[in-house]
């Protein structure tokens, strides 16, 4: 059996051996027992003593070599420095999946580290596969068998599963869920990942026909490519998010390019999730609001919201919120408005948010319900139910979850309340409905549908465009490998003396621009390294001995190779698009203001390469820069699939050229029709 094989052998094992069990109440060992007993799993269940005895009326046998058949999963709760010696009695056992729960390892420091090597040579002698150690354990409610030794009961039956490398927050989720009315088809606690990480087992989760959405509570990630690749995968078939911590970097590394001092430690993380199509949650809270409503809810085929509210103030909230998440309030038709008419007040306001009055019955909640769902204009509804003067909320819930149910456009239920409504907040998630306790809560969620649903629709239409170069690197200039890209450049040439640079002059059309080039003076118009509008021989004269004067005085120590010059192209406008190579996930694309305001504005956007031209063309519009590329009052359009052009060819520059650790154009300046790469720097590692 393969080691990838040997994955099945945690969710669907034939027997499960505790080793460790203690009929001490004090002990783990004597919870870990508890829970795998009480769970209702139907394989052989083994508990292991050195001193033996009894618990839970059952015989713990002294040692692993007298577990009888079949087994195939060892639950180890032994102190840390007898964990190698206990695996390989493991696998002389023949049991190639364990969970080894203990702590005492690599969280301890070099002692414990150690500990933790030894415990993986044992694995790799044996070919066990391990989860942990210093981790909670995992559960399948659905099997069902619970080897953690976390307090009872289960989490109920659901369909999210959660990895997570906390153990902790494992614990206080479970006991959260059960208020909040869902649960979890799989639960794995990864402690310190000596074997098995959360890529590893991302798979073996998406395979569980009970799991919909698989959530994520990320510190690290091992293995950023393999990540990727995986996550890549598997959000075709079903929706990852994750609660990635840790967003900032003290004393990140200053980078030498405008890319580099522009992308945050985040940048790459979310350039990389915004490939594969893995959502990310800002809090805990929010990744299981967004995880049950994927779970639970159809996807929108638009962004057209209703409101159907009894009360003016939330409907308001609601409609701030829906807009705060790229979602818009639906223009419902005549005809929908007609009929709402017909089962309200005349007070009531049918205009979209709907307010059907505090006095609303269960009927009228049902009917407006029914006709906003038919509207062709209405891509999704945010109802929102408020204890009601005159009619229980039980009853209104009642009256809508058939029409919810049946719907195939996402009805979110923001159900504003507490001990007046606890009884209808208990029919929605008896049906299977998510209900958010405030109005910004749905509306995050159901913004979450539509990322989901455009996310699904890129990739039906994706295209992946490519121009390999034949260059060979070693050879050619920056300049000359953008150009062999396709990337128009203005094809600057290197004069390395006076005499060079008037001949190199002569064969060129004015007006010419000259730049100092040196490799230590990356930022040329700080030290008035560029020079523009030169019509004559004799300004390319004036124009060396300035910047070759200005270059000694401002950076005596810097490496001066002369002068570069470079046909003047006319006015348009200027974006800034690079490459910065990212240790976990490999060329990370930026795009944004350009010239000298670069990292002034930070008006900036990311995404990973190679890029398509949806991915350009997204990160784009994400910016200001982007979107000037329009037009602004005065400012003429200019040519954005140029621009995206570029940018996909950048990526696979970037791409093609490992060596290459930072390249970027500034400014890449746009009209009407093209665009032109007027100033190229690379750094190679």
């Amino acid at each position: 059996m393969t080691l990838t094989n040997n994955l099945d052998l945690f969710f669907n094992p034939r027997g499960i051996a505790v080793i460790g069990a203690s009929s001490d109440h004090s002990k783990l060992g004597y919870a870990v027992a508890r829970n795998l007993i009480q769970s209702g799993y139907n394989g052989e269940i083994q508990l292991v003593n050195p001193k033996g005895g009894r618990v839970f009326d059952r015989p713990m046998r002294p040692s692993i070599s007298e577990i009888p058949d079949p087994v195939d999963l060892a639950l180890i709760i032994v102190p840390a420095a007898s964990a190698a010696q206990t695996l390989r009695e493991v696998g002389l056992r023949g049991i190639r999946a364990a969970i080894l729960t203990s702590g005492g390892f690599r969280e301890t420091g070099s002692q414990g580290a150690l500990l933790e090597n030894e415990v993986l040579m044992a694995c790799r002698e044996f070919n066990i596969r391990l989860i942990g150690p210093n981790c909670v354990g995992l559960l399948d409610s659905h099997q069902p068998f619970d080897t953690t030794f976390l307090p009872p009961p289960m989490p109920a039956r659901g369909e999210i599963a959660f990895l997570s490398h906390s153990g902790a927050f494992c614990a206080a989720v479970i006991d959260w869920s059960r208020g909040q009315g869902f649960g979890f088809s799989r639960l794995v606690s990864l402690g310190n990942q000596a074997d098995l990480n959360e890529t590893d087992l991302l798979p073996t989760m998406a395979g569980d026909p009970n799991t919909k959405t698989i959530c994520l509570y990320l510190e690290t990630i091992s293995n950023g490519q393999k990540f990727l690749e995986a996550a890549t995968e598997i959000t075709e078939r079903k929706p990852i998010v994750a609660l990635k911590v840790g967003r900032t970097a003290a004393g990140q590394k200053a980078a030498s390019s405008h890319t580099g001092a522009l992308a945050g430690s985040d940048a790459a993380l979310n350039a990389a999730f915004e490939k594969a199509g893995v959502l990310r949650a800002s809090t805990a809270e929010q990744l299981f609001d967004w995880a049950q409503a994927l779970s639970k809810c159809p996807l929108p085929t638009g962004n057209r919201i209703a409101v159907l509210t009894s009360a003016g103030g939330p409907g308001v909230i609601a409609s701030d919120a829906l807009e705060s998440e790229g979602l818009t309030l639906a223009v419902c038709s005549p005809q929908t408005g007609a009929r709402m008419q017909e089962v309200l007040p005349p007070a009531a306001s049918t205009h979209n948010p709907i307010d059907m009055l505090a006095s609303a019955s269960p009927q009228q909640y049902a009917g407006c319900l029914d006709v906003l769902l038919a509207d062709p204009g209405v891509d999704g509804v945010m109802v929102i139910t408020l204890a009601s003067p005159n009619h229980l909320a039980e009853h209104i819930a009642d009256a809508i979850i058939p029409l919810i149910q049946n719907s195939s456009k996402p009805v979110l239920v923001a159900q504003m309340g507490g001990h007046l409504t606890a009884v209808a907040h208990s029919h929605f998630v008896k049906a299977g409905i998510p209900v958010y306790p405030f109005p910004e809560r749905a509306a995050s969620a159901l913004g979450i549908l539509l990322q989901r649903s455009n996310f699904l629709s890129r990739k039906k239409t994706e295209n992946t465009k490519r121009d390999i170069s034949t260059a060979d690197f070693s050879k050619i200039s920056a300049d000359e490998l953008v150009a062999s890209y396709l990337i128009p450049t203005a094809a600057p040439k290197l004069a390395g003396s006076l005499p060079e640079a008037v001949q190199i002059a002569t064969d060129m059309q004015f007006p010419l621009v000259a730049k100092i080039a040196s490799p230590d003076i990356l930022h040329k118009s700080d030290i008035g390294g560029v020079l523009l509008d030169l019509k004559s021989l004799e300004d390319v004269t004036k124009a060396y001995n300035l910047l070759m004067e200005r270059a000694r005085t401002a950076r005596p120590a810097a490496r001066i190779e002369g002068i570069t010059l470079q046909k003047q192209i006319g006015d348009g406008q200027e974006v800034i698009i690079g490459a910065l190579r990212d240790a976990q996930f490999g060329p990370l694309m930026m795009f944004g203001t350009g010239g000298i305001e670069a990292e002034g504005f930070k008006d900036v956007s990311f995404g990973l390469a190679p890029l398509d031209s949806i991915e350009a063309a997204k990160m784009i519009q994400n910016t200001w820069a982007g979107r000037k590329l329009d037009g602004f009052r005065n400012i003429p359009p200019a040519d954005k699939a140029a621009v995206i052009e570029a940018l996909v060819r950048l990526s696979w520059l970037a791409v093609d050229h490992p060596e290459i650790s930072e390249i970027e154009i500034n400014p890449l300046r746009v009209h009407s029709h093209g665009a032109i790469a007027l100033d190229i720097r690379m750094k190679t590692s």
